[in-house]
């Protein structure tokens, strides 16, 4: 069975096998892709993936409500976890990106709706044979950043706009060949 060939540790591929590049349109798993894909930011997405739980853990699930109200006691809580990315801008992102995720939601109904917009409502299918011909951002992403910072998120550059854009499958990158890559719809 042939796969992306990122996808190359125990966890990478349980990931890739089952999530990534699967249209998501539950705005609590996007507010959760959203943050996980800014604290990725100079790191690997294996690092981010082995700390996925706890993660959920100290963001109460992603509850995006809950994350927008934290306090400077809950920062100092979630900097002195070591389950998560300690970093102070990248825990003051979330919060930020929680508060403004909130008004996306009060304007467009859901996030889901404003998000999709970026491709039309429909995942863009794209027929890479290999993972290094696959750009690390797109007009779409350029576009999707520049609203997103429009509208006071933070760590939402272009690339991390891409990368959030694979992994919620409002692109299908599995490469020609990829057994997934026909079965994402």
């Amino acid at each position: 069975m042939r796969r992306c060939e990122w996808a190359k540790t125990e966890l990478s591929i349980a990931y890739h096998d089952k999530e990534w590049g699967v249209p998501v349109h539950d705005d609590r798993a996007l507010f959760e892709f959203l943050i996980l894909e800014g604290a990725q930011a100079g790191l690997s997405w294996e690092t981010i993936l082995k700390k996925r739980a706890s993660y959920r853990r100290a963001f109460d699930s992603f509850d995006v409500l809950a994350v927008a109200n934290y306090n400077p006691a809950k920062v100092s809580k979630l900097l002195a976890d070591p389950g998560i990315i300690r970093n102070r801008l990248k825990i003051a992102a979330a919060i930020q990106n929680a508060k403004a995720f909130l008004a996306v939601q009060q304007e467009f109904g859901s996030f889901d709706r404003y998000i999709w917009r970026f491709v039309d409502g429909k995942p863009k299918k794209n027929g890479f044979r290999t993972y290094k011909e696959i750009p690390a951002r797109t007009p779409e992403s350029n576009a999707m950043s520049e609203d997103l910072i429009r509208r006071g998120f933070k760590f939402v550059g272009s690339t991390i706009c891409y990368a959030f854009m694979q992994a919620v499958g409002m692109v299908n990158d599995h490469t020609v060949g990829c057994f997934r890559r026909a079965q994402i719809k």
